[in-house]
Formats: structure tokens, C-alpha cells, sequence
């Protein structure tokens, strides 16, 4: 059964966390809308590759745009089943919208399913919907979780964890994990 999804995201978003989930969900029949605070449909984002190249940390490299096809504006997301939160540079300040903590928080007291990536978690942290639940993120970002009350799951970058609502994963080699888990949620 077709379901209609939100994605929201920013510049800099990581790039596979953004275009494989929108595409793959799309393939399998959804409708998916992305949006970014104070962009409208057309316009377009920068997103950034994240690799692991055996340094500290992951790499950052220039990726593709990708063009929005809705408005953040003009959303309400009370017609949307669902939710998705890619990670990147994009979360540390898309989380500074007052908007965009009111759409995870009506998401999420509605019980609907809600994909975070990486770095997304910073957007669920935000919106206080951690506590009392274990994620999985980027491990970077796991005192953010941990204390703000939630429970970190260092399940590996392959892996994904579902938690009631939420479907979250470390980083985008998990994506067919992740994915799977965030589709079972929309059947």
C-alpha cells in the first residue's frame, strides 16, 4: 500500500542518506516529498559524501545538488504517514527551526513511523522524543542521545534498530537494513 512520506533536510546533507532513501522509497511505490527551511519546491540543496577512509572520522566531499519538490512553508504534515531524517552537516542546524521540531514532534505523538540516519538523531534529540528509547546514530552523536535519556545501540554501521516508532541506523552502509525496517513500519 502506497504511503506518502516526508523527508526533511538541508545543505550538506549527506548525499546517500538523502538520494537512496528518496529514490528507493519512490521505487517501491511511495510518494515522497523533501523539504528544507526557507526553501520552497525547486530550489535546490547541496548535499556532501561522508566516507570511512581509515582516518578518526569520516571525510566530507562535495556531492550532488538535489532539487526540492515541495515547500517547507506551504507542509502539513498531518497528510504525511511518515517521516524521514537523513544525517550530514544538515541536522546540527536544520534543529534550530522551531518548525521542524513541531512536525517530529506531531510525527511522533501520533505514533507515526520516523527513519533518523546518522546525524538525523540531532533533529530527534531536539525535539525531545529520545527519552526513555534506544537509537542507534553516528557515534559522534551518542552523548547527545545518551544525555538527553535515550540509550545509545552500537549495532555497527550495517545495522538498523526499531524502537516503537523509530527506525534509526548509525550511517548509510545500513541503508538496506534501515530501509527495510522503516518499510515494514509503513505496511
Amino acid at each position: 500500500m502506497s504511503k506518502k512520506i516526508l523527508i526533511i533536510a538541508g545543505d550538506f546533507v549527506e548525499d546517500y542518506e538523502l538520494m537512496v532513501p528518496f529514490q528507493a522509497l519512490l521505487m517501491v511505490g511511495h510518494t515522497v516529498d523533501v523539504i528544507c527551511p526557507d526553501k520552497k519546491a525547486g530550489d535546490q540543496i547541496k548535499t556532501a559524501i561522508h566516507d570511512f577512509e581509515g582516518d578518526q572520522t569520516y571525510t566530507e566531499k562535495p556531492g550532488h545538488k538535489f532539487t526540492l519538490n515541495a515547500s517547507f512553508d506551504e507542509i502539513d504534515e498531518n497528510n504525511y504517514d511518515a517521516l524521514l531524517i537523513p544525517g550530514g552537516r544538515a541536522p546540527e542546524y536544520i534543529r534550530l527551526y522551531p518548525r521542524v521540531l513541531e512536525i517530529v514532534q506531531n510525527f511522533n505523538s501520533k505514533n507515526k513511523p520516523i527513519a533518523s540516519v546518522c546525524h538525523g538523531i540531532q533533529v530527534l534529540v531536539a525535539a525531545g522524543i529520545v527519552k526513555d528509547r534506544t537509537c542507534s546514530c553516528y557515534p559522534a552523536c551518542a552523548p547527545d542521545l545518551t544525555t538527553n535519556g535515550g540509550t545509545w545501540a552500537d549495532i555497527g554501521f550495517e545495522d538498523a534498530i526499531v524502537e516503537g516508532n523509530l527506525v534509526t541506523a548509525a550511517a548509510w552502509p545500513a541503508h538496506p537494513k534501515w530501509l527495510a525496517k522503516f518499510n515494514e513500519l509503513l505496511a
